[in-house]
């Protein structure tokens, strides 16, 4: 392995951590796409910052280019409140208005210059290790890995400075400005720490792969706990795990790398969306498929309760009366005896006494309406769970 190689995989590490830590806060605070219209609409702020410097390395570049980001959730935010439309569509009304200024500044204004749009959008990170910085004459590498690193080192300064103020804020604002903290300031803070990543990344791999970075880690660390020191630290692992990945599949594939990367993230997050433990797709189907039986046996042994008729507590009568097909009555028949809530003598069906003390008691739940009602049930008769 070359140490262009290396390079290019500690550039999309270092890029894919930096954009994770925000990422995870603006996936709580329900404004990914938020994401997006930063990463575009930063755009004239870099031009901008090159008219006053005349210097595509100039720090002002990253400084102007935040500082749009934040003037653009600014906008969103006034936008969103009169009212009149939702955050989405503010969204999508504000970042290409932006954009598109950038665009026509740079068609006007910077033809002869190497400030494509293109390459904003899509990155090129097999280009990065070329870009190199020296100091004094020597070479230290490229200069995309001393940006993203010291925009990391100032994010997790600030992370672990102000963690207690952002989980706060981002769970209970009411609760944050009672206790004497500022929402909007760590509102704002956030967004300036979003746009600097998304300034800092452009350069080494465009704005499509950093939206992918910020959001697709933090969603599928969603997926899989409920802990925000927990969340902050899978997300950083998904995101170094789709780089690396992402970029020997591009080696494999002879392909973009950024989206190769996109694609591995794609792919996890999928992986997650379906496997998850708690909220995955197959975890809550099977959770779905259990609650209908718990009703089908709470309906089963309620109609027992009710009705003394032996007719009416023959076997045939799920299949005639209640109108259940045979596996489905099979199945509450088999349960309800699992859990020894009912006796079954000559085809005809009674309630044990645990079965009679879990139907009054659930009577009395629906009667009333209180959950306390019904917890102890859950655990003291519904033994065919997990």
């Amino acid at each position: 392995m070359s140490s262009a190689q290396i390079e290019i995989q500690l550039i999309a590490s270092l890029v894919a951590v930096a954009c994770a830590i925000p990422g995870v806060f603006l996936v709580l605070r329900k404004m990914a796409m938020i994401s997006d219209a930063i990463s575009h609409s930063i755009l004239p702020g870099i031009v901008v910052g090159f008219f006053i410097t005349q210097d595509l390395n100039s720090p002002l570049l990253i400084i102007l280019a935040a500082i749009t980001g934040v003037i653009t959730v600014v906008i969103v935010e006034y936008i969103q409140r009169t009212g009149l439309v939702k955050e989405d569509t503010a969204i999508g009304l504000v970042f290409p208005v932006l954009f598109s200024i950038g665009v026509i500044m740079i068609a006007k204004n910077a033809n002869d210059v190497h400030l494509d749009v293109d390459a904003v959008l899509l990155g090129e990170l097999a280009f990065a290790p070329f870009d190199r910085l020296e100091i004094s004459g020597v070479d230290v590498g490229p200069k995309s890995l001393w940006i993203i690193g010291f925009i990391l080192v100032l994010t997790l300064i600030l992370l672990t400075a102000f963690f207690k103020e952002l989980k706060l804020s981002t769970f209970d604002k009411g609760l944050a400005a009672t206790l004497g903290f500022s929402p909007a300031l760590i509102h704002y803070g956030l967004m300036t720490v979003s746009s600097v990543t998304t300034v800092g990344a452009f350069d080494a791999v465009g704005a499509i792969l950093v939206v992918a970075l910020m959001i697709a880690p933090a969603a599928a660390a969603y997926l899989l706990t409920t802990d925000l020191k927990q969340m902050l630290v899978l997300s950083v692992l998904f995101g170094v795990f789709s780089a690396i990945s992402g970029y020997w599949l591009a080696h494999w594939l002879d392909a973009s790398i950024a989206g190769s990367i996109t694609t591995m993230l794609g792919l996890l997050f999928l992986i997650v969306y379906l496997f998850a433990p708690s909220k995955g797709i197959i975890a809550v189907m099977y959770r779905e498929k259990q609650q209908r039986t718990e009703v089908s046996l709470l309906t089963f042994l309620l109609h027992l309760k009710n009705h003394d008729e032996v007719n009416e507590r023959h076997v045939n009568h799920l299949y005639e009366h209640i109108n259940w097909q045979k596996v489905r009555a099979k199945n509450v028949l088999e349960l309800a005896l699992k859990n020894n809530m009912i006796l079954i003598d000559k085809d005809v069906v009674s309630l044990t006494k645990k079965g009679e003390e879990f139907t009054s008691k659930a009577i009395d739940y629906i009667i009333t309406n209180e959950d306390s009602q019904i917890e102890d049930m859950k655990d003291d008769f519904f033994l065919f769970r997990g």
